[in-house]
């Protein structure tokens, strides 16, 4: 009986003990008439070869559950921009932090100014910064600035331009200022604490630290704060063909988008990359480099080496180790595999630009966000703008864009097109069994 070889999904130990899923490569009989078989043998019909994208997913994440184990960790506000905060931060003083002027004029007694014009001795000046407390007396003024501490007994500031400076030598003691504009107690003056007391949350658990958030807690005095620690990520990219842009390519070659794209998809959910590598297709190269960043990274990703060529060193190197690869029943990003070295997960991702992206949006991103602290990236309903048509038996990730009339697409399937990558703002997510979608039907669109 004619045969087609498959995956299934099944449970091994790995080397540390944890429980992973797997592909076992196994041979099936098809019972199909077209492939030898009959309805009286079985009676179900040709189902393509390779895990579906829930099948892998869920290894995937078994692999890398132990990412989602954060210790956290302490950093300076100053470089607390864009992490995740691990508990609740609470001020430790009051804000104002003491009774301050809210405008350059003079302090004074508010019942000295009930009605105006009115003349006040000045007795002396205050200013921003460090000095001595002062105490204020009835008929008396003291020039104040912004932010400066408000004498002791004053209850009220006059702005500037509510007064008229008096010709010095005007009043027995000297210096005089005229109030024309009365004023009432508590005018332009910041109380102790009006702002926030002693206490108060200031940024909650799992909050994305944005500028606005530095300002408070530095305002406060805070100096560091507690953050989730995010994972580390080594990422590796292969082959012979490879070279830094910028370069002269000699024919045959092309430049190494992989490893920056990689590494800003990475950074962009969340995580430290400790390093971005190349190998060449030798064995010995990618094995050294392979090991060197399992032991600096809690994550490896590498791309290429993976499919069914000549030179798949990846997959030539990985496997002995106790690597699995196979195909994913989707379009791009179909070879896939995944292993530990040196107690470290790798996740082995095809080498067309375009598969790569794909293949750590649907089954990378969101567990790097979640170990790093933040909010998983969900697919959403759209209607479709125009129809469309799908190869059966594989789950089509086709580059898309909205617009007010839904999403419409900006490129074929093709795994080299990637330009339209940058075209893209969603995949649309066709399901394998699909092989035509009209114009108004909905689909579930993965964000970019």
């Amino acid at each position: 009986m004619p045969s087609a070889r498959f995956f299934v999904r099944s449970t091994e130990h790995s080397r540390d003990g944890a429980r992973l899923g797997s592909w076992n490569e196994q041979d099936r009989g098809m019972s199909s008439a077209g492939h030898g078989g009959s309805p009286e043998a079985g009676g179900r019909a040709h189902r393509p070869s390779g895990a579906s994208v829930e099948e892998h997913l869920a290894v995937v994440e078994e692999l890398l559950r132990p990412l989602r184990t954060r210790t956290p960790l302490s950093v300076s506000v100053a470089e607390a921009l864009g992490r995740v905060v691990h508990a609740d931060v609470v001020s430790p003083v009051d804000l104002p932090l003491f009774r301050n002027s809210q405008m350059d004029g003079y302090a004074v007694l508010a019942s000295d100014v009930s009605t105006v014009p009115v003349t006040l001795r000045v007795d002396g000046v205050v200013a921003a910064g460090p000095s001595e407390i002062v105490r204020i007396e009835s008929g008396s003024a003291v020039k104040i600035m912004t932010g400066a501490p408000v004498p002791l007994g004053a209850d009220a500031v006059v702005p500037v331009e509510n007064t008229e400076r008096s010709a010095e030598g005007s009043t027995p003691s000297g210096d005089a200022v005229t109030v024309t504009v009365s004023r009432q107690p508590g005018d332009y003056i910041r109380e102790q604490g009006s702002d926030i007391t002693a206490g108060t949350i200031l940024v909650r658990a799992g909050q994305v630290l944005e500028p606005r958030h530095i300002a408070v807690l530095a305002a406060v005095g805070l100096d560091s704060v507690t953050v989730r620690s995010r994972p580390t990520v080594a990422v590796i990219t292969t082959g012979e063909e490879l070279v830094d842009a910028g370069s002269t390519l000699r024919p045959g070659e092309i430049f190494d988008s992989n490893g920056l794209t990689l590494a800003a998809h990475l950074r962009a959910n969340g995580a430290d990359v400790v390093s971005v590598r190349r190998s060449s297709d030798d064995r010995s190269e990618f094995e050294k480099i392979l090991f060197d960043a399992a032991r600096e990274a809690e994550l490896v990703i590498t791309s290429g080496g993976v499919s069914m060529g000549d030179f798949e060193v990846v997959k030539d190197v990985v496997g002995p180790l106790g690597g699995r690869f196979g195909s994913v029943r989707m379009q791009p990003g179909g070879p896939q595999g995944v292993a530990t070295i040196e107690g470290t997960p790798v996740l082995d991702f095809p080498g067309n630009p375009v598969s790569t992206v794909v293949s750590f949006l649907i089954f990378a991103r969101n567990i790097v966000r979640e170990a790093a602290g933040l909010d998983r990236i969900e697919p959403r309903s759209v209607p479709l703008a125009h129809s469309i048509t799908s190869i059966r038996g594989k789950r089509q990730m086709l580059r898309a864009r909205l617009g007010d009339d839904g999403v419409s697409l900006v490129a074929g399937p093709g795994s080299h097109l990637v330009a339209a990558m940058a075209w893209a703002d969603v995949l649309v997510d066709v399901p394998e069994d699909t092989t035509a979608l009209e114009a108004g039907e909905k689909v579930q669109v993965i964000p970019l």
